[in-house]
């Protein structure tokens, strides 16, 4: 059984991110030979890059904030490609109005590749590897999403052999292919001419739908929620790996990219017959007497139920197709139900032929969806998948790739509607139905001077989540906070780096904290043994084995420089490691806006969220890895003069201290420190900075704190 780790949930805000960084970098001619920069309005590289361009004179490649790009499939009536149009040949309208083409390519792909004694090149590893070969305009780029989530395992099983052959028959020496899995990092996708290679990772398919028996650590933290949030939760990760996956394959090349989404369709409705309140230990016919009834959600409260569940998919779904706009990607959606009958399986409870067949008819109109509004194709209801996948490698074999300014200018953020029209009779044409425009925000945001490094203080916040040196044991936080008497509360807090079955594991950490002045304030070690007779002697097979508990010492310092010298020991009482830093001590009751040093506290799930969220006894976390699954509260103090309470704000930022939504701040009573909380289910996999800001009517103080996320 194989693991994989989560993808990135990519939210949209990434992807206008991406646009609008992208657009200023689109301005500069790209390096010959390297990756070329995306675009603005498309996010998309300039197509070959500047290779490219010195071998097509007739290809004008252009960029900026209203320019729009459309590849466009000719046919005539037999279905054969047109390549002998030119510019003249097309009009362009955006929502009505006609738009002035200005680049035009007609990319073409040589289906019999005349290798001689030049082999191809291999792919490499590396990602600059990839998008060089990508960018090249008659390279066709495929991936295959296989949707485990949304697959039953009988019909992954047939779709490994369908898929196999596929690749192994159909395929051209120069294309680029990929597979994806919803729980699979971005970074771990690799674009390949070895097709074999992609032959052996279809193979792996497996799919799991309505199976929750756990794979991973991530399935561990959310399959004992009832069936129906399950669904929700899949659903979120696989579309949410759709979109990521879309801005990366926007980020190597301008023209066509197809996905092939392997999946049997997408609905948040769960039938009572098949909720259980665990939806790991199944469903219980003792607890769910509507398990017994097959007829029991034919009436209009379940089917009131199923359009609303239904409706919030929906906007999932649509911001999956704009992205694939955005980015000009091709779905072509595969249900490998095949010529379907039913929905659900006869070794689950009984559902109403009625229910039944609704419940089919909408996951394969998600399908259609996701196709028709992508420019690609349905492979749905129908047992020959090798017509449709023949078609897709047929479309990417032939295309106009035009591009226009748009004269509508649009910062609005809505779907406007591209029609394009061609003059010569007899020739049909396919192209996406048009794209989303970019907000105002993001429009100002694009027109900035191009920003190649993140602010010196991101770059220091970021440094903190640098791996600890090699061989080094323990992890450390010191924070600041007010005291009384004028002085400062410092908080010293340890914990191992996986140090479990190492002989040299920490045990203790002697600290002495010295002054400024050279006063000590402390000296002592964490935690101090409960019994001295203890040292000396090795622990059992199975104490060495656990990590030491997570500890801290909190002692009071005066405003100034204070030394901070540890020796960490082993079980023994032996010195493995030693450390020496400078920090400096804020002082609380001076005339300057003061942010002590932000924490972190962890939550597994909403239940001990509770429980903590008023627990300011709550050790702090030296480790900055947190998951998706996690629920964070940052704290942190804020003192002002003169008895004012100040204004804090928080703000989620991306590693090059772009913001991407602001945080919510609550103060608790009692002059507690302020507490920020945030749930990252829906960020993908990355580094992140929370930047707190606390401002007066006469001073602003701000405070950076980095953190990393996994899956």
């Amino acid at each position: 059984m194989h693991e994989r780790r989560i993808a990135p949930f990519v939210a949209l805000a990434f992807g206008l991110l991406l646009s609008a960084t992208a657009a200023g970098a689109g301005q500069r001619q790209p390096d010959a030979g390297a990756a070329p920069a995306a675009g603005s309005q498309d996010a998309a590289p300039q197509e070959g890059g500047a290779e490219a361009a010195a071998a097509d004179p007739s290809a004008i490649f252009r960029s900026g904030i209203n320019y729009i790009r459309v590849d466009v499939i000719a046919t005539d009536e037999d279905g054969n490609h047109v390549t002998d149009l030119t510019l003249d040949d097309f009009e362009v309208y955006e929502d009505d109005i006609r738009q002035e083409v200005d680049s035009f390519q007609l990319v073409e792909v040589d289906l019999l590749p005349a290798l001689g004694d030049s082999p191809l090149v291999p792919v490499g590893v590396r990602r600059s590897d990839q998008e060089l070969a990508a960018s090249q305009a008659d390279v066709r780029v495929f991936v295959f999403f296989l949707d485990d989530y949304h697959v039953r395992e009988g019909n992954s099983l047939r779709m490994r052999q369908v898929l196999g052959d596929f690749l192994a028959n159909e395929l051209i020496p120069t294309d680029l292919v990929g597979v994806m899995y919803p729980l699979m990092p971005l970074d771990a996708l690799r674009l390949t001419r070895d097709h074999e290679a992609v032959i052996n990772a279809v193979n792996d398919f497996r799919g799991v739908k309505y199976d929750y028996d756990v794979r991973n650590n991530f399935e561990a933290r959310y399959n004992f929620y009832p069936t129906q949030v399950v669904e929700r939760m899949r659903n979120e990760v696989s579309l949410s790996a759709l979109r990521g996956l879309m801005i990366r394959l926007g980020g190597m090349r301008e023209g066509r990219k197809t996905v092939v989404v392997v999946s049997e369709g997408y609905t948040n409705y769960v039938p009572p017959q098949i909720q259980a309140r665990n939806a790991e230990m199944g469903v219980d016919r003792r607890m769910n007497p509507a398990a017994g009834n097959p007829f029991f959600g034919d009436n209009p409260f379940q089917e009131t139920m199923a359009a609303f569940e239904d409706s919030m998919l929906m906007l999932d779904l649509q911001r999956v197709y704009e992205t694939a706009n955005r980015f000009n990607t091709s779905l072509y959606t595969l249900d490998p139900r095949g010529l379907a009958v039913f929905e659900f399986d006869l070794d689950q409870p009984a559902i109403s032929a009625r229910t039944d067949a609704r419940a089919l008819r909408r996951t394969q109109s998600t399908l259609r969806l996701l196709a028709e509004q992508t420019d690609g194709v349905a492979i749905v209801n129908q047992n020959n998948f090798t017509r449709g996948l023949r078609q897709m490698l047929y479309d990417a074999s032939s295309y106009y790739l035009l591009g226009y300014n748009s004269s509508l200018e649009a910062t609005d953020g809505e779907f406007h509607e591209i029609d394009v029209r061609v003059r010569r009779e007899g020739v049909r044409v396919r192209a996406r139905p048009g794209y989303w425009a970019i907000t105002e925000r993001d429009a100002e945001r694009a027109l900035l001077p191009p920003v190649n490094e993140p602010p010196r203080a991101v770059e220091v916040a970021l440094s903190a989540l640098a791996e600890p040196r090699r061989g080094r044991l323990v992890r450390t936080w010191v924070g600041t906070a007010p005291a009384a008497n004028g002085r400062t509360r410092v908080t010293f807090v340890w914990e191992p780096v996986d140090g479990r079955g190492r002989r040299d594991a920490a045990a203790s950490v002697l600290v002495t904290a010295m002054g400024d002045r050279g006063g000590a304030y402390f000296r002592g070690r964490v935690p101090e043994p409960t019994s001295r007779s203890g040292r000396g002697t090795r622990r059992s097979r199975r104490q060495a084995a656990a990590p030491p508990p997570l500890t801290r010492v909190e002692f009071e310092a005066d405003p100034g420089t204070l030394q901070l010298s540890l020796a960490i020991e082993g079980d023994a009482g032996e010195v493995l490691d030693r450390d020496r830093d400078e920090i400096e001590i804020p002082d609380f009751t001076g005339p300057d806006l003061v942010l002590g040093t932000p924490s972190f506290v962890r939550a597994r799930n909403a239940l001990e969220l509770r429980q903590i969220v008023d627990d300011f006894t709550v050790v702090p976390l030296a480790v900055r890895e947190f998951r998706r699954t996690d629920h964070l509260l940052v704290r942190v103090d804020a003192h002002a003069p003169g008895g004012v309470s100040p204004t804090v704000e928080a703000r989620l930022l991306n590693r090059r201290g772009d913001s991407i939504y602001p945080l919510d701040v609550q103060q608790a009573a009692d002059g507690r420190p302020y507490q920020v909380y945030i749930t990252p289910v829906s960020l993908p996999p990355a580094e992140y900075i929370i930047e707190v800001r606390a401002t007066t009517p006469a001073d602003e103080a701000t405070r950076l704190v980095a953190f990393r996320l996994v899956s």
